[in-house]
């Protein structure tokens, strides 16, 4: 009985420094790993957020270069039909959104849909107007015609979908 009374008084003291050094251990261990994914999560947005800021801003240069008034002073010219005309502008619209698919990787679905919305009612305006013309209309009053249907619009497709781009911008700095 005495052997274990003197086990006992060594074993139970030597116990509880273990455990405690095992608590004091496990604590430290865990707020480290805290510190760390802290400091790696903040190294990541340092280096993720200028490329998703450069992908709203390429988004926004792709709907300010499909909207219909920029691409009809940029493409038009006097001696184009209203049929070639036509074309020009569907063939620059799908450039620049292929030349842009990417940049959908840095943002929202719901900011890359507002952005394929909108050129999907870009080209749907462009197709809508020409059908009204006769086949030899030219392509001044295609244009002409397609910028007066925009005006017309309360709100033009490529407008709404930047206003809405640069909100979610505005988002990642709150």
């Amino acid at each position: 009985m005495d052997v274990l009374l003197e086990i006992l008084k060594y074993t139970i003291p030597a116990f509880i420094v273990f455990l405690t050094v095992w608590v004091m251990l496990r604590t430290w261990s865990q707020n480290e790993d805290k510190r760390r994914k802290k400091e790696f999560n903040m190294h990541i947005t340092d280096d993720i957020l200028p490329v998703r800021l450069q992908a709203y801003e390429r988004s926004i240069l792709l709907l300010e270069r499909i909207s219909p008034d920029s691409m009809i002073m940029r493409i038009s010219r006097s001696d184009y039909t209203a049929r070639q005309l036509q074309k020009e502008l569907l063939s620059s619209i799908t450039s620049e959104y292929e030349h842009n698919l990417a940049q959908q990787t840095y943002m929202s679905n719901e900011a890359w849909e507002k952005v394929k919305a909108a050129k999907n009612q870009v080209i749907n305006l462009i197709n809508g107007t020409t059908s009204e013309l006769k086949p030899d209309a030219t392509g001044p009053t295609l244009g002409k015609l397609i910028l007066e249907r925009l005006t017309e619009l309360k709100n033009p497709p490529s407008q709404v979908a930047i206003d809405f781009l640069k909100e979610e911008v505005k988002l990642l700095f709150l």
